[in-house]
């Protein structure tokens, strides 16, 4: 007779529950084990996203996660063991490098199995930052959230291929569907954002920051006379004030929105004609791409980087040279261009695209297949 499979009792680890990826990709992995009969464990500093957490069945466990101090990480080592130990917890997740570490110290004195999810590149600009970044690599499974996170684990940290697994992240396409969305919600954000009838809508969504590229799409703007670009996204007021003067200096204050942060990114996404993803970074993964996507909207993104996975070149949209607004503008042009049945045509591809490989429940399913490979 088989002996029954222990329970399914997992610890998440991370600096705070505030609005990001790492942490809607926590409170997504939280639901499953928790669907899936297990029990989730939250440990963070707590923050906006702890209510929401503890609504779908989760714990929270308030500790201070964010410190990056040595003796801080030792402490928190200590609380996470005794924390699994007294919880019976059996898998450890860590989701960001300095809780990691204490993540990593706990699940060897508790005898936890020990998961990562590698987020980022993560700079290694300062002596010993590769060391301090290998952590996310230590895992005796590593979640790469694209192939592109993969291959750069495998080359910077050696890590064995058989430790990693691609794990996409995903959109609800439920949420993100352009049926569920009300004509209500599109005419309340038109009018927020004062968009004219008639004209067409590029819209780049992402916190307000260089390297995303808002500055390329606002030079860009400047060779597409007859569009309007709305930038979706709050972030640093001093490059917002840059973003601003720039705007200004082209003339461009009646066709560049700059509207901060959107609550009903769906209705968002929907009133857009073509969507941009100008990062002139590469992205680890890129999730508003696929959220877009999901909303029948062709992409146009940077040729680098996880969006070289999700975009489909001709297919589903289009990828341009990074940090190049005359080719941003010329690919725009050439996508504002085609007749609305082929835009149309494009969208519905990048949306079966969505959800034939980048949906939230295959990313939860993968993510507790690894944790049931762990005895």
């Amino acid at each position: 007779m088989l002996a029954a499979a222990p329970p399914l009792i997992v610890l998440q680890v991370l600096p705070a529950l505030v609005h990001g990826g790492v942490e809607r990709g926590t409170l997504e992995i939280a639901e499953a084990v928790v669907r899936a009969g297990g029990r989730a464990l939250v440990a963070s500093a707590g923050g906006p996203m702890v209510p929401r957490l503890e609504a779908l069945g989760a714990r929270h466990v308030t500790l201070p996660l964010a410190t990056k101090n040595p003796l801080g990480i030792l402490r928190n080592a200590s609380a996470l063991a005794a924390l699994a130990r007294a919880e019976g917890v059996r898998i450890i997740h860590a989701r960001s490098r300095a809780p990691a570490w204490s993540a990593l110290l706990a699940a060897r004195r508790s005898g936890a199995h020990f998961v990562t999810t590698y987020h980022g590149t993560y700079n290694e600009g300062l002596p010993g930052k590769r060391f301090y970044n290998s952590v996310m690599a230590r895992g005796e499974r590593v979640i790469a959230i694209s192939s592109f996170i993969a291959a750069h684990i495998r080359e910077r940290h050696g890590t064995p291929a058989e430790r990693i697994r691609v794990i996409p992240r995903g959109v609800d396409p439920e949420q993100f569907s352009p049926a569920a969305v009300a004509p209500e919600r599109l005419a309340a954000l038109r009018a927020a954002w004062r968009l004219p009838a008639g004209r067409p809508v590029v819209m780049l969504p992402g916190r307000l920051t260089r390297w995303k590229g808002q500055g390329v799409l606002v030079e860009a703007m400047a060779g597409l006379p007859e569009a309007v670009a709305v930038l979706v996204g709050g972030g640093g007021e001093a490059f917002r004030r840059e973003l601003e003067g720039r705007i200004a200096a082209l003339g461009l204050e009646e066709r560049v929105r700059l509207v901060g942060h959107a609550e009903d990114m769906p209705a968002a996404l929907l009133l857009a004609d073509i969507v941009v993803h100008a990062s002139t970074d590469p992205e680890a993964f890129g999730r508003t791409v696929i959220e877009a996507q999901a909303m029948a909207r062709p992409v146009v993104a940077s040729d680098l980087g996880a969006p070289r996975e999700t975009v489909q070149q001709g297919v589903t949209g289009w990828r341009v040279r990074p940090g190049d607004p005359k080719a941003l503008a010329d690919t725009l042009r050439t996508a504002l261009d085609l007749p609305d049945a082929a835009r149309a045509e494009i969208g519905a591809r990048a949306r079966a695209h969505v959800l034939r490989t980048y949906t939230t429940r295959a990313m939860q399913e993968a993510t507790l297949d690894v944790y049931r490979e762990l005895p």
